[in-house]
């Protein structure tokens, strides 16, 4: 699958190794990424630049990611970007179906899997 150019992916991921990896990967990809290193950053990162799509961690410091999306609902300019909850949790499942994720992927995240999820849920 091709990716759609100038679709713009936040990766909102605390660890700088993985958030990292992320990144290059799907700039790789041909999207174009945006990084926050908790759910505070990437809300201000969101609402400055608008992402189509959000690829969101749940354990991080500051502000969680299930605090993040019940920020980003609330928020009627960042509603209707699409999440997807990546999580090593033994309840991230659950927890992504709870605050209503479009996808789930456990972590670790296999490369192939994030790269299909993303291209699965931007718009075309």
């Amino acid at each position: 699958m091709t990716p759609n150019r100038g679709a713009v992916v936040l990766v909102v991921e605390d660890y700088e190794d993985a958030r990292k990896f992320f990144c290059t990967f799907l700039e790789l990809a041909g999207y174009e990424v945006l990084a926050a290193a908790d759910g505070q950053d990437a809300l201000d990162v969101a609402r400055r630049q608008r992402p189509d799509l959000i690829l969101l961690d749940l354990k991080m410091p500051r502000m969680d990611g299930e605090t993040f999306r019940r920020e980003q609902l609330a928020d009627a300019t960042l509603s209707a970007i699409p999440v997807i909850v990546l999580s090593g949790s033994s309840d991230g499942e659950q927890i992504a179906q709870r605050i209503a994720a479009i996808d789930y992927l456990p972590k670790p995240i296999d490369s192939r899997m994030l790269l299909a999820a993303v291209g699965r849920h931007l718009p075309v």
